[in-house]
């Protein structure tokens, strides 16, 4: 558990890291915002200010080290009629908030990748992956707000997630499955920089989603899950080595394919476990809360939404 006078410490760091962004803007360093970085900064300041209103709960902390195990993300939507990107912030009762709307700020994205970098339990930065295969980065490192370029090429991947770290460090990487089924991984550095990718194998083309960000076995290490096409739900523990990031895969369970899309925001119903969000094509949104054990990663469903239908959610 955390003490009061931690909890204060925390709460008192973030309202220092949403007033360093805002000063940023007031000093005239603030992107135009009609541009990618202009939103991203945007979107920088609206999550500076959810941590600062938001403490993470004490179920959030390893209770040895008082490290933030289980991170809470927020939802990337981007409507499909509009082109408007949104952010859909937890609402800390196991669902999301209202969308909050950035407007056509982001034209091509495709994906929003988004990572725990200064592990205070709330994402503060993202990776965006752009339709013509470019990948950016923004965020919060140290107390500037970064943007840039990280690379291009990136449209050679189907998939492309951040499980959380699967090399050790602090940082978030990556993994991208390419258009052959091959697995890479990247390790990140703090400003999203990354090493030269390593190969982890093949035949991940069997999958039609692939999800994951966080520990959902309870032993500290990254994990994900994937659904194959016959909508089988397989679990792959992580190992903690980048060079082999997952062991041998177990069966979750069968009829996922009533979803058209599986994602992870990490905990979001507060209870110290990474859950999996699962949207049905009528636009229904459900939860299916963690357990952190392997054997059954997840209880049962519990709708939280519904209208998501007109979102490419990220």
């Amino acid at each position: 558990m955390i003490n009061n006078r931690r909890r204060r410490a925390l709460r008192g760091a973030l309202v220092a890291t949403a007033v360093t962004v805002a000063a940023a803007t007031a000093a005239g360093t603030a992107f135009a915002s009609g541009t990618p970085a202009g939103a991203g900064q945007a979107r920088a300041e609206a999550k500076a200010q959810f941590r600062a209103d938001h403490a993470p709960r004490a179920s959030a902390f390893d209770a040895q080290d008082g490290a933030i195990t289980t991170p809470t993300f927020e939802m990337n939507g981007i409507h499909k009629k509009t082109g408007d990107g949104y952010l859909f912030f937890p609402n800390r009762t196991g669902g999301f908030a209202p969308g909050d709307n950035f407007g056509p700020s982001l034209p091509g994205v495709v994906d929003v990748i988004t990572a725990d970098n200064d592990l205070d339990g709330f994402g503060e930065s993202d990776w965006y992956l752009f339709k013509d295969g470019r990948l950016d980065f923004s965020g919060i490192v140290g107390e500037e707000y970064v943007y840039q370029n990280v690379g291009t090429g990136w449209n050679t991947y189907t998939t492309v997630l951040s499980p959380g770290s699967i090399g050790g460090a602090k940082e978030a990487d990556l993994i991208g499955v390419d258009k052959a089924g091959v697995l890479w991984s990247y390790l990140s550095y703090p400003d999203g920089r990354l090493t030269p990718r390593t190969r982890v194998g093949g035949g991940w083309n069997a999958y039609t989603q692939i999800a994951g960000q966080g520990d959902l076995t309870g032993d500290g290490k990254a994990d994900i899950v994937a659904r194959d096409k016959d909508g089988v739900l397989w679990l792959y523990k992580g190992t903690g080595d980048y060079k082999a990031p997952f062991a041998a895969r177990a069966k979750v369970g069968g009829g996922w394919n009533v979803y058209d899309r599986l994602l992870s925001v990490g905990d979001l119903d507060d209870d110290g476990r990474s859950d999996l969000v699962a949207r049905k094509s009528n636009g229904d949104l459900l939860r299916y809360s963690g357990t952190g054990k392997a054997a059954a990663p997840y209880k049962a469903p519990v709708k939280i939404g519904y209208g998501f239908q007109n979102f490419n959610l990220l």
